[in-house]
């Protein structure tokens, strides 16, 4: 008779079990839940559950122990009875009956009560052979098969559970040695002790015991447990040349193996099986392929899990509820984020540290940065810690949208914990918001914080610099900068060029040469194309050329500020002709796009992502183009829109829109601001129709 000694199979993760199987073919159920142990449970139900706890497939055969208690029973009554109990495994005992304490003591529930004790008494003696013999004595010598693998099964010392398994292979002849084996490898994972488990198969198989499904599925959850994925995928494999085949419990088990171990591939094809098949995944598994799906980028993918895992009636917890918060904030999906959110507390979860940290996270790197200071204000209210990375996502944020009093009491309160020190990170952050709003003492006091505390300036620090240096009017510490950045041995990159080019928008006329020179030097591209602009220097279509190679030489994220820059220094150097080349040639790039549109009742022109001089260059070529079309007979549509946008510039008080609507006063011109729709200036047909011919296309052209 075979005693498959497992647990519950409802999670090989956290409680792993030994998966059970046989040479046939059988599902798996899972006994403990259909059974809720009280104080009110009967004698012989309480022996059930004990049984359960040993094996999934038979109970522990006890009729030994019930005809040495009907042998010694005077009553023919409890002789019929306990000959009849037979049957059922069961012991009835009457209450009244005054033998009732007494049949209780001989009973088989009692005996796993002794055994367990037992085996608790060995955890703690001593690990040598004399004091595992002195506690295992009280046995005798007739020892039953079934109390050595409920002794083991018990045990939770890895050390004296081999001295154990040793006693009990002299004392007793086993019908199947593997299941002594089996529980004693379940006692390795107990302890999460990989390299014992896998010594004692090594002994199996020296004494020629052939290991079967449990011994495989006890290994791989130990791997599990261990946090060795690789070493749960190693196990599975090895399965088939043993003759041992993997029930769907194992599979289900193995995505998530193999999902860790890096096999995206093999995961995938075990969950589209599982799928098919109606494998039983636990929450675990779920919770490795949400994780897997977010770090392939696939977050469509994660809900879909999460969805699936809902309709097959798995109840997530609260590892999944954080797992797919964090794959929405790497996805930049504050949104859903939020909706997960929701359905967890109103499920009755209460966020944890990851929770927090997870929509923390989302919410910053989104800039949702009112719900992040939310998050913020009730991890301190709840007094939970943050760390470093925490701290930068909030102070980053911050820089981004301008929150420069928020960043400061966030960096104040990062300094006052025991916990975080601000790294170089924190301290380009908030060089970042002074730089940003102006503020060059706070700046070089931050910088030299951050020298004091260890670390090198960075790229990022010098970058903001030579921005905080250009609004303050200094270009001699611009230049400084530059040369400070050399000396660092560090290559300016495009986003530093793209904010040098940016300060010379800002810089006296009379000295853009000193600048010039640095932007020569770092992007010798640029300094040409600058040159050009600077110098007056004219040329047939060499300007054009020069400014394209420019752009094909730079990547994407920087094109459009490149643009915007040179067109402001064109339209400060009162060179407009080269302002409008460099709009059109952003046009021809697609650099710029979707500024202009058309429909039969409104044409409108589309400025929001434009800097003030490109749009003011984009007003008067389209109010050209407009001209033209009027001269050469088209109908103009009923109505004509000018689309600023209503922001405002996050660290001035100053929009793109206050601007217009005082320049398209100086204009004379017939758009005005709608009252309806915020941003937008608005006229009719008729209105600058009026208007165009009577300021003539050339005059309008050069206002």
């Amino acid at each position: 008779m075979a005693y498959h000694l497992c647990s519950s199979p409802s999670s090989l993760f956290h409680e792993p079990p030994s998966i059970c199987s046989s040479s046939r073919k059988f599902k798996v159920r899972n006994f403990a839940s259909s059974f809720q142990p009280s104080s009110s449970l009967t004698p012989q139900s309480k022996t059930f559950l004990h049984a359960n706890h040993v094996s999934l497939q038979e109970p522990i055969p006890q009729q030994l122990a019930q005809e040495e208690d009907a042998n010694n029973s005077e009553d023919p009554v409890e002789k019929s009875s306990s000959a009849s109990s037979s049957k059922s495994n069961y012991i009835w005992v009457n209450p009244r009956s005054a033998r009732a304490k007494q049949l209780r003591k001989k009973s088989y529930d009692a005996r796993y009560t002794s055994l367990a004790n037992l085996a608790h008494s060995l955890d703690s003696c001593n690990p040598t052979e004399q004091d595992v013999s002195q506690v295992l004595k009280d046995l005798g010598d007739k020892i039953l098969e079934q109390d050595a693998v409920i002794v083991i099964n018990n045990m939770e010392n890895s050390v004296n559970v081999l001295l154990v398994l040793k006693y009990f292979q002299q004392k007793i002849k086993p019908n199947r040695e593997v299941i002594l084996y089996n529980v004693t490898l379940k006692v390795f994972r107990k302890c999460k002790d990989l390299d014992g488990a896998e010594k004692v198969f090594d002994e199996m198989l020296e004494k020629g015991v052939e290991p079967d499904n449990v011994t495989f599925s006890t290994i791989i959850s130990c791997a599990r447990m261990c946090y060795l994925p690789n070493k749960a995928v190693e196990w599975f494999e090895k399965m088939p040349s043993f003759g041992c085949e993997p029930d769907d419990v194992t599979y289900s088990a193995m995505i998530d193996a193999y999902g860790r171990a890096g096999n995206i591939d093999m995961a995938l094809n075990l969950y589209d099986r599982a799928r098919t098949e109606k494998w039983r995944i636990d929450p675990v598994t779920f919770s490795t392929l949400i994780k897997m799906y977010g770090m392939a980028g696939n977050y469509d993918g994660c809900l879909n899990v999460y969805e699936e895992m809902k309709a097959l009636g798995v109840k997530p917890n609260l590892v999944i509820y954080n797992t797919l918060l964090d794959a929405m904030g790497r996805a930049k999906r504050p949104w859903q984020a939020k909706t997960i959110h929701k359905e967890m507390t109103n499920n009755g979860f209460s966020p944890s540290w990851a929770t927090y940290a997870s929509l923390l996270r989302a919410y910053g790197r989104a800039r949702y940065s009112e719900d992040a200071l939310i998050i913020y204000k009730e991890m301190k209210e709840k007094g939970m810690g943050m760390n470093t990375q925490l701290y930068n996502t909030l102070l980053a944020m911050c820089a981004d949208v301008g929150y420069t009093d928020e960043a400061f009491e966030i960096f104040e309160d990062m300094k006052n914990s025991a916990t975080c020190h601000p790294d170089s990170w924190t301290f380009s952050s908030l060089i970042t918001i002074y730089s940003c709003s102006g503020k060059v003492s706070e700046a070089e006091r931050t910088l030299n914080e951050m020298i004091e505390s260890g670390f090198e300036p960075t790229i990022f620090v010098l970058t903001s610099l030579v921005q905080c240096y250009g609004k303050a009017k200094r270009t001699d510490d611009v230049v400084k900068t530059f040369n400070q950045l050399l000396d660092l041995g560090i290559s300016p990159d495009d986003r530093f060029c793209g904010c040098l080019l940016n300060v010379m928008t800002q810089t006296p006329k009379e000295e853009l040469g000193k600048l010039t020179d640095c932007v020569e030097k770092a992007n010798p591209k640029l300094g040409s194309v600058v040159r050009y602009l600077v110098e007056g220097l004219e040329g047939d279509g060499e300007f054009r050329k020069e400014a394209s190679e420019l752009f094909n030489s730079i990547v994407d994220e920087v094109k459009k500020a490149f643009c915007n820059s040179l067109i402001d220094l064109c339209v400060n150097l009162n060179s407009l002709d080269k302002a409008g080349e460099l709009l059109d040639l952003g046009l021809t790039l697609k650099i710029y796009t979707n500024i202009h549109s058309r429909s039969q009742t409104q044409w409108s022109l589309h400025l929001k992502s434009l800097s003030l001089g490109a749009a003011l260059t984009a007003l008067h070529v389209w109010i050209n183009d407009l001209s033209k079309a009027l001269e050469s007979g088209e109908d103009l549509p009923p109505v004509l829109g000018i689309n600023t946008g209503h922001g405002k510039h996050k660290y001035t008080e100053k929009g793109l829109a206050s601007v217009f609507e005082s320049h398209l006063k100086e204009l004379n011109s017939p758009f005005h601001e709608a009252p309806d729709k915020a941003g937008w200036f608005l006229t009719t047909q008729e209105a600058v129709k009026s208007w165009l011919e009577s300021k003539g296309s050339s005059e309008v052209a050069a206002a």
